[in-house]
């Protein structure tokens, strides 16, 4: 079987579960207990948030709450964060800021605003800050687009946004950036959304990174963890090997990143272009590519490759179960119904191989011009 839906989820990383082991096993006590056991590991949670956020981050500036996903990530931010005047977005954010806004135009709250999108899913720059004045209290960003790859400089922007109103807060979804692109974390950035799942951690664990002199305040109450800024018990272990696979990852990325450009030039280059149309731009991240097969539906065409022994995504697996039978984010690219209708994600990992992307390309091209000649 070959796996390239990444961007959905990744392989749990086994070294990291191995080392992690001792906090499922053994040190499986809750790190509120006020018993040494317990106490102790409140010193090993320190180390995993000094692993994950000096990865990306200074530590003197910015610190971890950790939750259980990059949802509730997000949503942490944004319903903390976008509670007067207007909020701006954009129309390609993940579902998990996107049905946020909505949520809070509904409510009558703020005023949802929402900068549209370049052709190959990146967020138009100039509309953006067209739409933030003296009465935009929040701003998100999505950092790496999970449709298409593409990727948005957020710390340019929020520098940029913040020229015009430094009030405002800027929050970006970096799920699909962290440990897969060069960056550092820019001062001006106050909110980070980061998740174990994307990089060989566990589902169940995520992050939001904040800046240390920003109040946030909770998305759930209860018994304090986290410096009373999200209760419940800390998942240790998951935790813990999330802080171990984000070691891993940091270690060879930048190689990963080189080696996977080229993978996706092998993808992008070997697609059969009588049946497929690339739809991520040049400078996307190369571990997600958007294409489609013009004409033909993208779900039956998973289903057949599928068969065949390869796994690939529609799009956001998080936007599976909507109603809309189009992708959002790929209208909002400008593209129309029967692109839209097409699209398959290609997503890579690490681990991924030439021969693997090699063989992805021969059954794609297979299948598509096989369903494409039953079409006419």
């Amino acid at each position: 079987m070959i796996y390239l839906d990444n961007a959905a989820t990744t392989k749990p990383n086994e070294n990291a579960i191995r080392r992690a082991e001792e906090y499922l096993r053994e040190k499986f006590y809750n790190p509120s207990a006020m018993y040494t056991e317990g106490y102790a590991l409140q010193g090993e949670l320190k180390k995993a948030r000094s692993i994950l956020l000096s990865s990306i981050a200074s530590e003197t500036d910015f610190e971890i709450i950790f939750t259980s996903c990059g949802t509730e990530s997000d949503n942490h931010a944004v319903f903390s964060m976008a509670k007067r005047g207007n909020a701006v977005t954009t129309s390609g954010e993940h579902s998990a800021v996107y049905a946020c806004f909505v949520e809070l135009k509904n409510r009558g709250v703020i005023e949802a605003r929402y900068a549209p999108l370049n052709k190959d899913g990146s967020v138009n720059e100039e509309k953006l800050l067209e739409l933030v004045d003296a009465k935009t209290s929040f701003v998100s960003v999505i950092h790496v687009n999970n449709e298409t790859g593409a990727i948005n400089d957020v710390n340019r922007l929020a520098r940029l946004v913040k020229a015009k109103n430094p009030r405002v807060i800027f929050h970006s979804d970096g799920v699909q950036a962290f440990g897969k692109i060069p960056f550092k974390l820019a001062k001006e950035v106050d909110l980070y959304s980061i998740s174990a799942h994307k990089i060989g951690g566990l589902k169940g664990v995520g992050a939001l990174i904040k800046r240390k002199t920003l109040t946030i305040s909770p998305l759930l109450y209860g018994g304090g963890q986290e410096s009373g800024r999200r209760s419940g018990t800390e998942n240790v272990f998951g935790i813990m090997q999330f802080a171990f696979s984000a070691q891993e990852k940091f270690a060879s990325f930048k190689e990963d990143f080189t080696r996977l450009k080229e993978y996706r030039r092998l993808l992008t280059d070997g697609l059969d272009k009588s049946v497929y149309t690339v739809l991520s731009g040049e400078n996307a991240s190369p571990y997600v590519t958007s294409i489609s097969a013009v004409g033909l539906r993208g779900e039956i065409l998973l289903h057949m490759v599928n068969d065949k022994g390869l796994i690939v995504g529609t799009g956001s697996a998080c936007s599976s179960n909507a109603k809309n039978r189009y992708s959002r984010v790929i209208l909002a690219c400008g593209f129309d119904e029967k692109t839209a209708d097409g699209v398959l994600r290609v997503s890579f990992c690490e681990k991924t191989t030439e021969d693997e992307v090699r063989a992805a390309v021969d059954i794609l091209n297979e299948l598509g011009r096989e369903l494409k000649a039953r079409m006419e």
